[in-house]
């Protein structure tokens, strides 16, 4: 397995593997637009996976100076238990301290049972104490 920082040519690709993915929910804002300018505006902080020339993991990360927020990790279902998720998650998260961040979040869909697993068996908190707010400014709920 290598890894390597995503890029937009690495788009179709992310894209087909998270269309894949069992509790993924892709938006608007997954478009290669705004895709784009995620990764201009947090280089070198994103992140896929390949065995051989296949695509079979991804993850996208920022931050907003304080805290680390992580997207969209995914690993090819075939390509699971094989330490892909922990060395895209690693990457993401040294990267994070490099720059001062040590909190990160994640947001996960309710009742995506699979991903809940995940997270709490490698340490991260469910959290009770907040709730998240969004507001969309336009009439477009997928955004």
């Amino acid at each position: 397995m290598r890894l390597h920082e995503m890029t937009i040519e690495d788009y179709d690709a992310v894209m087909r593997l998270l269309s894949a993915t069992s509790g993924v929910q892709l938006r608007d804002a997954d478009s290669r637009e705004v895709t784009s300018r995620y990764l201009q505006r947090n280089p070198g902080l994103s992140f896929v996976a390949f065995i051989d020339d296949h695509l079979v993991g991804c993850v996208m990360c920022g931050h907003d100076g304080r805290r680390g927020y992580l997207q969209h990790l995914a690993v090819s279902e075939r390509f699971r238990r094989r330490g892909v998720g922990s060395a895209l998650l690693e990457a993401c998260l040294a990267k994070l301290e490099s720059h001062g961040i040590l909190k990160t979040h994640i947001d996960v869909l309710v009742g995506n049972e699979g991903a809940i697993t995940y997270w709490t068996r490698r340490g991260w908190k469910k959290r009770d104490d907040i709730l998240r707010f969004s507001f969309v400014r336009n009439d477009n709920a997928n955004v």
